[in-house]
């Protein structure tokens, strides 16, 4: 009987060290390498980061809103570093210079081809677990959002020409007509 091959497993290390412009995830200890984002998923991620930042500047919150690329180390690991579209954090502590270690409140991801897999099964169970309160997945190609309310433990599905109601800020939704 022949040995096992094993499997690589690779840490943040790998992540810092990839050359100057390379956009990859770490999921598990597996490097993900990300595709460089479209026009439309480009526009969906602005409309939805302008959207969200002016209601809570709006309304005095303390909560940030960060649009990709921006660092989030979910459960503080070694081994998950992911780049959700939009990452809105309530809890300032959890923020420095390279990103938000721990859990973001609220996550977006923006489908595009070669995510799909990724944001719609991968990505929904690690945010799940990690802690994050509600996760979006925005599907520019089918004009659908998907939204994930880990706390009541909800799951909707919205187009985009209606207004989508945001779980943890009573009275605002967003509609996102690109």
């Amino acid at each position: 009987m022949g040995a096992l091959r094993k499997e690589e497993s690779y840490t943040l290390e790998d992540i810092y060290g990839l050359p100057e412009g390379v956009r990859a995830e770490l999921i598990d200890g597996q490097i993900y390498d990300m595709d460089p984002p479209g026009r439309s998923h480009q526009k969906v991620v602005q409309l939805l980061s302008m959207e969200i930042g002016n209601y809570v500047r709006g309304n005095e919150g303390d909560c940030e809103v960060y649009p990709a690329p921006f660092g989030v180390f979910l459960n503080q690991e070694e081994i998950n570093y992911v780049e959700p579209d939009v990452a809105v954090i309530c809890d300032t502590s959890k923020l420095d210079e390279k990103g938000c270690h721990g859990a973001p409140d609220w996550g977006v991801e923006v489908v595009s081809p070669s995510s799909r897999r990724m944001d719609y099964f991968v990505k929904l169970f690690k945010y799940q677990n990690a802690g994050v309160r509600e996760y979006w997945i925005a599907d520019p190609q089918k004009r659908r959002v998907c939204v994930y309310n880990f706390e009541k433990e909800t799951a909707e599905e919205y187009s985009f020409e209606e207004p989508i109601p945001v779980g943890f800020y009573e009275g605002f939704s967003i509609r996102i007509q690109v």
